[in-house]
């Protein structure tokens, strides 16, 4: 769809940035905050580059004044960060910890005294450990109860604060990456399991919502999915198809969900037939019908092209994470697709499709199919950066990355969309999961690498100085900017 113009974007857009909890606060056992299943995971040698860890991270926890300093000067209208489940309940569901809540209690006063409006993400991966101990985690139906009343903990300290939540970050992520690669905790490759954890995940999303509506809290709450829309390599029907597969198995299965609660009559009959499918109880689809969010976050980084790929055809490859362009290993599904480069677009040193368009895809198909506010949650560009003798950090390549992806978000107002604001990923540099600290995403450069922490100072890039104008101008200038 070509525009003759193009729409302003609303005024009270959110022009924002992203973090998660363990990937930049460290204090990784400070104030009687409890282990995570990422606490453990990092100490399994082999599992991070070069056996990275967030115990420090970028020491978010004791500089957030800095930080928040840092959003205020740039003029940051939103920032979104998660809190970690064990800084609150150390053990997942016993006592309260009231200095781990005071933390994020003093970081939401802090953002709001600056004019920022904070996003609060419920869950960003870190799992109490204990919970994972005592009945596995996202296994045991258990976890409904106790996520929602570390919920409503949250809800009751920070109503008529925080208008804006997201429940769980990723669910597809952290779901298929700890259940099928063994990649993240809990370490496992059992699409079985996999299957199960996701079910009880739907149901603790949908009873949050729930309870969220029902304490009449002001503002909107929803999931971040992370979707990477799907194109067929070209016009073969076979292609198509598998086309089709991938966004009912990687896509459909989870928004379907959270939207309609349902599964998709495909993908529920491909886990039938392969005897995988997980246990539902009494009463579960009732609840995931309760669970309606507000509004959809989108994370979105990359598309995948896919071809056919027959039932003995190609299987899990493995990922980069080392920043070595071209060593991502041929991956699918058996039976349903495999994926394959685009020659259509370009990629970073991590093999990660730079796609604009494919951002605009995401958001028209999700507002065809479900019809909600689009919230963008993630989305920026992990690369290496290097710091200058005069302390400047020329990132070029992030400021026309950035452009061009919030020229597809107003191309896509332009088409219809409705879109609530947009998060980039990340504000500072931090710890990037399984990839250590040499990919960067934030506009703040912190100074520290895997071997040695320094003083983790912080650096202002050019795209700090980049998207403050943007952030003046509402959208409407996206070249110009000064360095000051």
């Amino acid at each position: 769809m070509h525009h003759k113009t193009l729409d302003s974007f609303p005024e009270n857009f959110l022009w924002g940035s992203a973090s998660a909890a363990y990937q930049v606060e460290g204090a990784w056992d400070a104030d009687g905050k409890g282990e995570s299943v990422w606490d453990k995971f990092v100490k399994i040698p082999g599992k991070t580059f070069k056996g990275t860890t967030g115990e420090v991270a970028v020491d978010h926890y004791n500089r957030y004044k800095e930080d928040v300093q840092l959003m205020a000067e740039q003029g940051l209208k939103a920032y979104r960060f998660s809190i970690s489940w064990p800084r609150v309940i150390p053990d997942g569901n016993g006592e309260v910890n009231e200095k781990g809540l005071k933390f994020y209690e003093n970081l939401v006063d802090e953002l709001i005294a600056n004019n920022i409006e904070p996003v609060i993400t419920l869950y960003h991966w870190d799992l109490p450990q204990a919970l994972q101990d005592e009945y596995l985690g996202w296994e045991g139906r258990q976890i409904i109860d106790d996520f929602t009343r570390y919920c409503e903990v949250i809800f009751e300290r920070f109503k008529g604060k925080v208008k804006y939540w997201v429940t769980l970050n990723e669910q597809n992520v952290f779901i298929s990456h700890g259940y099928l690669a063994a990649s993240h905790p809990p370490n496992v490759k059992d699409p079985k399991r996999m299957l199960q954890a996701n079910h009880h995940a739907n149901l603790a999303n949908a009873k949050a919502i729930k309870l969220f509506h029902e304490m009449n809290m002001e503002g909107m709450i929803g999931p971040s999915f992370a979707y990477g829309p799907t194109y067929a390599f070209d016009a073969h029907p076979k292609n198509q198809l598998a086309a089709e597969n991938r966004e009912a198995i990687n896509a459909n299965l989870w928004m379907d969900i959270y939207v309609y609660g349902r599964y998709p009559r495909v993908a529920w009959k491909y886990f039938k037939d392969n005897g995988i499918a997980p246990q539902v109880e009494e009463g579960d689809m009732e609840l995931l019908k309760e669970g309606k969010p507000d509004f959809l976050g989108l994370n979105y980084y990359q598309t995948a092209t896919v071809k056919d790929n027959p039932l003995d055809g190609v299987g899990a490859g493995k990922p980069n994470y080392t920043g070595e362009k071209g060593t991502t290993e041929e991956s699918g599904m058996e039976g349903l697709y495999k994926e394959v480069n685009n020659p259509h677009v370009d990629y970073t040193n991590w093999d990660w499709a730079i796609d604009p368009q494919g951002l605009r895809t995401a958001m028209r198909r999700m507002t065809s199919r479900y019809d909600l506010p689009i919230l963008i949650t993630e989305n920026g560009l992990g690369e290496y950066d290097s710091l200058e003798e005069d302390g400047r950090i020329h990132d070029d390549y992030r400021i026309d990355y950035i452009r061009e992806h919030i020229k597809a978000i107003q191309e896509a107002i332009t088409d219809g969309v409705e879109v609530i604001g947009y998060c980039t990923w990340s504000y500072t540099d931090l710890l990037s999961w399984l990839n250590g600290y040499q990919k960067r995403y934030g506009f703040v450069y912190v100074d520290r690498d895997e071997l040695d922490e320094k003083e983790l100072k912080r650096y202002k890039k050019d795209s700090y100085f980049w998207y403050k104008k943007v952030i003046e101008t509402n959208g409407e200038e996206l070249f110009d900017y000064e360095v000051e």
